[in-house]
């Protein structure tokens, strides 16, 4: 989604969850301005815009035609033209940053594992750019993927008249909504139903070249290091950060003049272009590498810009090459309820896929493996705390919309998170039966001014329920039992080995429990994975084992457990190892159950203690 959140006054007044969002901040600039993110400064500026780039309603969804062998370097160099998916809605204009359009290419060197980027250009249909772009110099057999970010609704790929109708071999690229098809290997989402924001060409290559070239040695991933908050620093697959449509957006920068024309962001394109505006695309990866990096005082992964003299930034796909090589769990993964993977407002496993392949995310097996539910239960164990943890700290710091929708960068922070757990969002509120923990404080203008965080206690049902029982006479004895599977799936590409649970417990809904994978013949433990129960006891969550590289079959020495938070085993059982080494397969029954059932009587005076938990926890309020 984009880092600018949606207005959170006109999200009180929605009933029902929409497919297709836009984000507050760019209906502001309809009309007379446009809003132009100058994310390298962590700044935004307000920029009068000409009366022909004015409209009274906004065209929300447009078509980007890509230019003929896009991979090349030529094709880089070639602008993308900017054009009305439907012209009866109104004209798409690139200087419009409601309607602005981004692309951003990186470049691996398959022999030296090398990596660097470049940013095509994109100019209205029928214009000219106000500085014409240079080719960039490619490496032999380089492996280019490219990646697409928009500032409105949907974001159509269309092929080139030239490029033709079918894909390689001659195939119709059935997976892909690309009116003509292309020759650069593009996703745009299933056939009728685009992502929106977001599109691919060649990523899957791009990120099996670069988990290669990790694996030989010759690309080497930053490690995270420590925040100043005590914690890791942050991961675009961190539950910290995320929000309800993950990964999406780019963190390309663009110049327009003042007659609308565009120009690459560049050292000598500003010096060429003294009044132009910076336009940019508000994106989940530009507010971790622009905005929580710094304040955090940690450090992105950089490479060398093609288009600007080498310099050094950050990109969607180191971004994410870094995310699944350090982010430790729980992982976020796109969910099979992001709006921008379900097709009909339904969830689609093939849809969740194929935007997982192009962030190179592990597949996942069904749609348990994607679920919401785990996801919305991270975001509130994870993600709340974190930011009240950091609270003070981005309390002093300025909003990135600039004060738009948000006074500071905790209250932008706090809506954000606000509307990703709404029923506008992930409806994380329905899936978990909870109020929302964020509740926001707004001004008569819409801006968020407060926001309060509810910070669960943990186990607080737990310790409740068994205090009542121990009120009762202290003579029941609560015991959990633990069925189902977790599958164990080996990537000896990746260096990485998805993690599958479908679990049932008795008398454990809405609770916090462990997944543990621990090698008995050196007594380490190489997962270990915070989830939850749902209301009825359930969890079907995926994670994923990292830093497995050179291992080619999973040792047959692994156990698997599920313990509760005190620690206390609920179930353990031998991974049984198969499929050429790379399965692993886990079967919790009764007679492999811990059972360490607590008394009610022992656990009769906790009874308070829980239902403060039932309450809420702790809640933390910021007014400014």
């Amino acid at each position: 989604m984009l880092t600018k959140p949606r207005d959170p006054a006109k999200m009180l007044t929605r009933s029902s969850r929409k497919k297709n969002r836009m984000s507050p901040l760019m209906l502001i600039g309809i009309g007379v301005t446009f809003f132009a993110a100058v994310l390298g400064v962590g700044a935004f500026v307000f920029q009068q815009i000409s009366a022909s780039h004015a409209a009274a309603a906004l065209n929300m969804n447009c078509t980007l035609v890509v230019p003929p062998n896009p991979l090349t370097a030529q094709g880089l160099a070639t602008p993308y033209q900017l054009v009305a998916t439907n012209a009866a809605n109104g004209p798409c204009n690139e200087a419009n940053i409601g309607q602005s359009a981004f692309v951003q290419a990186d470049i691996i060197d398959p022999a030296t594992g090398k990596i660097s980027t470049y940013s095509p250009l994109v100019i209205d249909q029928g214009t000219q750019p106000a500085v014409a772009p240079t080719a960039p110099t490619l490496p032999a057999n380089a492996v280019v993927g490219i990646w697409y970010g928009f500032n409105s609704t949907t974001l159509t790929l269309q092929a080139n008249a030239r490029t033709g109708g079918r894909g390689m071999g001659g195939h119709p690229r059935v997976r892909m909504n690309m009116r003509g098809g292309t020759n650069g290997n593009c996703v745009n989402g299933t056939p009728g139903s685009p992502f929106g924001q977001f599109a691919y060409c060649n990523a899957p290559a791009f990120f099996r070249a670069a988990n290669a070239a990790i694996q030989a040695g010759q690309l080497t991933v930053p490690a995270l290091g420590m925040a100043n908050d005590g914690k890791p620093c942050m991961t675009t697959r961190d539950f910290g950060m995320v929000d309800m449509d993950q990964s999406d957006n780019v963190q390309t920068k663009y110049l327009a003049n003042g007659n609308g024309q565009i120009a690459q962001f560049s050292a000598a394109n500003q010096a060429k272009l003294a009044n132009a505006t910076v336009i940019a695309n508000p994106s989940d990866n530009a507010l971790l590498t622009a905005f929580l990096d710094p304040a955090l005082g940690c450090t992105p992964w950089t490479v060398p810009d093609l288009t600007d003299n080498n310099n050094m930034v950050a990109t969607y796909a180191t971004d994410e090459l870094m995310a699944a090589a350090d982010q430790q769990a729980p992982i976020a993964l796109v969910p099979a309820g992001d709006p921008m993977v379900l097709v009909n407002n339904n969830p689609s496993l093939q849809k969740t896929n194929l935007y997982r392949a192009g962030a190179n995310q592990t597949p996942a097996a069904t749609l348990n493996d994607a679920s919401t539910t785990t996801y919305c239960q991270n975001l509130v164990n994870v993600g709340v705390p974190r930011l009240q943890l950091d609270m003070a700290n981005f309390q002093n710091r300025p909003s990135p919309d600039g004060g738009a929708t948000a006074n500071n960068m905790f209250t932008f922070l706090a809506n954000r998170l606000n509307g990703a757990l709404g029923a506008n969002g992930l409806n994380c509120v329905g899936l978990l039966k909870i109020q929302n923990p964020v509740t926001l404080t707004t001004d008569g203008n819409g801006i968020v001014t407060a926001a309060t965080l509810t910070v669960a206690a943990n186990n607080g049902n737990g310790n409740g329920n068994n205090g009542n029982t121990g009120n009762n006479g202290g003579t029941t004895t609560t015991t959990t039992t633990v069925t189902g599977t977790l599958s164990i799936t080996l990537d000896t590409n990746a260096g990485n080995a998805q993690v599958a649970t479908n679990l049932n417990f008795t008398n454990f809904a809405n609770q916090q429990f462990f997944v543990n994978i621990t090698d008995s013949a050196n007594n380490t433990q190489v997962l270990h994975q915070s989830e939850n129960t749902d209301g009825n006891g359930a969890n079907a969550a995926a994670t994923v084992i990292n830093n497995l590289q050179g291992v080619t079959m999973l040792p047959a020495t692994w156990t698997a457990s599920i313990t509760d938070a005190n620690g206390n085993t609920l179930a353990s059982s031998p991974v049984t190892v198969s499929n050429g080494g790379v399965m692993g397969t886990v079967t919790f029954t009764a007679a492999n159950n811990g059972n360490t059932g607590n008394t009610g009587a022992n656990n009769g005076n906790n009874g308070n203690n829980g239902n403060n938990g039932n309450n809420g926890g702790r809640k933390h309020h910021h007014k400014n």
